[in-house]
C-alpha cells in the first residue's frame, strides 16, 4: 500500500495529447513526497521528444570531442612518454564502467536533468540536493572551458584576446568570451530541436577532421623508434595513472553523458540512449588512442632528446597544428586551427543546453528554486539557461585559462556520476529485478558498479589536493547555505538525512587521502606513498558503498511508480495506433 504523504496522478492525468505516452520525468515529478519537496506547478510548456538515436549519440561525440583531443596528446606524452597511450585505454574503461552503469538507470528513468534523479529515487532529497551542487559545478565550468580554447586559438588570427606573457585573457579576451558563451545560450533557447540541428551538422566536421590528422600524420612521419628510444613507460606506472586525470584525458571522454541528460527528449530512450552512451566511448576511444600513437611517432626523434617531459616543439601550444607545420602540410594546419574553433564551440554549445537541463531538474525536483524550471514556448528551459550563463561567466575570474579548469572539471563529473552506482545497487535491492523489470539490465552489476565507484574515486584522487581542496570546499560552503536556508523556511527535518549521512564520511575520507598523498604527483603532505594513497581509496570506496547501499529509502515509492508506468508504455507501445 501506498504510504500517506505520496502525491500520485494517473496516466490518463498526466498524458498530453501531442505525446502518446506521459515522458517518465513526468510519472517521477508527479509522484513526489509532499513534506519533502515542493514540486513546481504544471506548466503550459511541455518537453519536447524530438531525438532519436543518431541524434543522441552525435550529441555525446560532438560533447566527447572537443578541446580536449586538440591539447591532451601533447600533455599526456609530456607526463607519461608512449605508455600515454595506455592511459587513454585505461581512462575510457574506466569512463566506460560509468556509462554502462548509467546505462541501465537511463533506460530506466529518462529525463531532463537525469542524473540528479538517480540519488532522489534510491536515497532522498537531500542527496539529490547534494549531488545537484557536484553536477552543477562540474557542468557549468565545461562551456566556459571550451569558450577559452575558441578564444585562446582565435589569438593566432585575431592578436589581442591573451596575453602573450601570461596566458590569460586579456580585456579584449574577457569581452570575446562572454559574447561567445551568450551565443551558446541563445541557439539553446531555440528549443532542442535546434540544439541537435546544430550538433548534428558540427559532428560531420568534428569526425573528419581528427580521422585526417590521424592518416596524414602517420602517412607524412612515422618514427616507431620514438615508442621505445626512453622506454615505454619512462616515467613508470605511476605516470601512466596520474595523467589520465591531469592531462585531460578523463575530460575529454565525459562528453558522453549529453545523452543522459537528453534522454527525456528522447523518441525511445530505452533502447536508444544506452546505445548512444556506450557507443560514442568507444568511437572516442579509438580516435582518441590513434591520434596519440599517430602524434608521438609524427614527433621529431631531437624534440624528445631531452626527455619527454621537456618535449616541445614550434607550434606546440597548438600540437597538431603544430606538427602539421613542421611537416610541410600547411594545408593540414590551416584545418586544424579552424577546427581548434569549431571542435570546442560544438562541445560548448552542446553543455550550455545540458547544464540549463540540470538547472531545470533542481526546479522540477523541489531542490531548489521553483522558477529554475521555467520552459520557454520552444520547450527549451530558459531560466536554466540564464543561470548556465550568469555562473559560467564568474567561472572565467579564477580559471582564465584552459589548463586551469579541465582537472577540476574532470573532479566534479566523476564524483557526480560516482554515485550512479550507489544508485543502481540500492535500487536493485529495494526493486529486484524478478519484480520491476528494467528495459535495459547490466549484467554483473554486482561486480561492475563498486568498480566503477572505485574507479570514479580514484580519479579524484589522481586530481590532486590543491583540486580536491576546491572542489570539497565549495561543496561544504554550499550545504552550510542550503541547511541554514531550510533551517529558516522550517523544512529541515523533512529533508532525508537517513539517505545522505554517508555522503560526510566519504567526502572527509577522499579529502584526507588526497591530501597526505605525495607531493608529486598528488601535490599532499607525504604522508602515504602514492600506492598506498590508492590502497587506501579501495578501501574507503568498498566501505562507503555497502554503507549507501543499506541506507537507501527503505520503499522508494517514486521510482517503483516510474518502473510500472515504463512497463506499461512498453505495452502499450507495441498496440498499433
Amino acid at each position: 500500500m501506498r504510504p500517506t504523504g505520496i502525491q500520485t496522478l494517473s496516466v490518463n492525468e498526466v498524458r498530453d495529447d501531442s505525446e502518446p505516452f506521459p515522458s517518465q520525468t513526468e510519472i517521477i515529478m508527479a509522484s513526489v513526497p509532499l513534506g519533502a519537496v515542493t514540486p513546481p506547478k504544471t506548466q503550459r510548456s511541455k518537453i519536447h521528444k524530438e531525438a532519436g538515436i543518431w541524434s543522441l549519440l552525435f550529441a555525446s561525440l560532438t560533447a566527447i570531442i572537443g578541446s580536449g583531443w586538440l591539447f591532451a596528446p601533447l600533455t599526456a606524452a609530456q607526463q607519461a612518454g608512449p605508455s600515454s597511450i595506455l592511459s587513454w585505454v585505461i581512462g575510457g574503461a574506466a569512463i566506460l564502467l560509468l556509462a554502462f552503469v548509467n546505462a541501465e538507470l537511463t533506460s530506466a528513468f529518462p529525463g531532463m536533468g537525469a542524473v540528479i534523479t538517480f540519488p532522489k529515487l534510491s536515497h532522498g532529497s537531500l542527496m539529490a540536493a547534494v549531488m545537484s551542487w557536484v553536477v552543477f559545478l562540474g557542468y557549468v565550468t565545461v562551456a566556459p572551458a571550451e569558450v577559452l580554447a575558441v578564444v585562446t586559438y582565435a589569438n593566432n588570427y585575431l592578436p589581442g584576446f591573451v596575453n602573450a606573457k601570461t596566458q590569460l585573457l586579456t580585456p579584449e579576451g574577457m569581452g570575446a568570451s562572454v559574447v561567445l558563451l551568450g551565443v551558446f545560450v541563445l541557439i539553446n533557447a531555440m528549443g532542442v530541436r535546434m540544439l541537435l540541428r546544430v550538433g548534428n551538422t558540427m559532428m560531420v566536421w568534428k569526425l573528419i577532421v581528427p580521422i585526417l590528422a590521424i592518416v596524414m600524420l602517420l602517412v607524412s612521419s612515422f618514427h616507431s623508434a620514438n615508442f621505445t628510444s626512453q622506454g615505454f613507460a619512462p616515467m613508470g606506472m605511476q605516470g601512466t595513472i596520474s595523467t589520465i586525470a591531469t592531462s585531460g584525458i578523463v575530460f575529454s571522454y565525459l562528453g558522453f553523458r549529453q545523452a543522459i541528460e537528453l534522454s527525456g527528449e528522447a523518441k525511445n530512450p530505452q533502447r536508444d540512449v544506452p546505445i548512444a552512451i556506450v557507443g560514442s566511448v568507444l568511437i572516442a576511444g579509438a580516435i582518441f588512442v590513434l591520434l596519440e600513437v599517430a602524434f608521438i611517432g609524427a614527433l621529431n626523434p631531437s624534440d624528445i632528446a631531452q626527455g619527454w617531459a621537456k618535449v616541445h616543439f614550434t607550434g606546440a601550444s597548438g600540437p597538431f597544428a603544430g606538427l602539421a607545420t613542421l611537416l610541410g602540410l600547411s594545408w593540414l594546419a590551416a584545418l586544424l586551427y579552424i577546427d581548434a574553433v569549431v571542435s570546442p564551440a560544438g562541445t560548448g554549445l552542446v553543455y550550455g543546453g545540458t547544464t540549463a537541463r540540470v538547472v531545470y531538474a533542481t526546479g522540477k525536483d523541489g531542490l531548489s528554486l521553483p522558477w529554475f524550471a521555467k520552459l520557454n514556448a520552444k520547450g527549451a528551459p530558459s531560466a536554466g539557461l540564464w543561470v548556465t550563463w550568469i555562473v559560467g561567466l564568474l567561472f572565467f575570474l579564477p580559471f582564465p585559462s584552459w589548463q586551469k579548469i579541465v582537472t577540476f572539471i574532470s573532479s566534479a563529473a566523476v564524483l557526480a556520476y560516482g554515485v550512479g552506482p550507489v544508485s543502481l545497487l540500492t535500487l536493485r535491492r529495494t526493486l529486484p529485478l524478478g519484480a520491476y523489470r528494467r528495459p535495459y539490465t547490466l549484467k554483473g552489476a554486482w561486480l561492475w558498479a563498486p568498480l566503477a565507484f572505485i574507479a570514479a574515486n580514484l580519479i579524484i584522487f589522481w586530481s590532486g589536493a590543491g583540486t580536491d581542496d576546491f572542489l570539497f570546499g565549495a561543496l561544504a560552503v554550499i550545504f552550510v547555505l542550503y541547511v541554514i536556508a531550510q533551517a529558516v523556511s522550517g523544512r529541515i527535518g523533512e529533508l532525508h538525512w537517513k539517505g545522505a549521512w554517508w555522503l560526510f564520511p566519504y567526502f572527509l575520507g577522499m579529502w584526507a587521502i588526497t591530501n597526505m598523498g605525495p607531493a608529486e604527483p598528488i601535490g599532499g603532505n607525504g604522508m602515504l606513498t602514492f600506492y598506498e594513497g590508492m590502497g587506501l581509496v579501495v578501501i574507503l570506496s568498498f566501505i562507503i558503498i555497502a554503507l549507501a547501499v543499506v541506507s537507501g529509502l527503505p520503499e522508494p515509492e517514486d521510482a517503483r511508480a516510474a518502473l510500472r508506468i515504463g512497463e506499461l508504455g512498453a505495452r502499450d507501445s507495441d498496440v498499433p495506433g
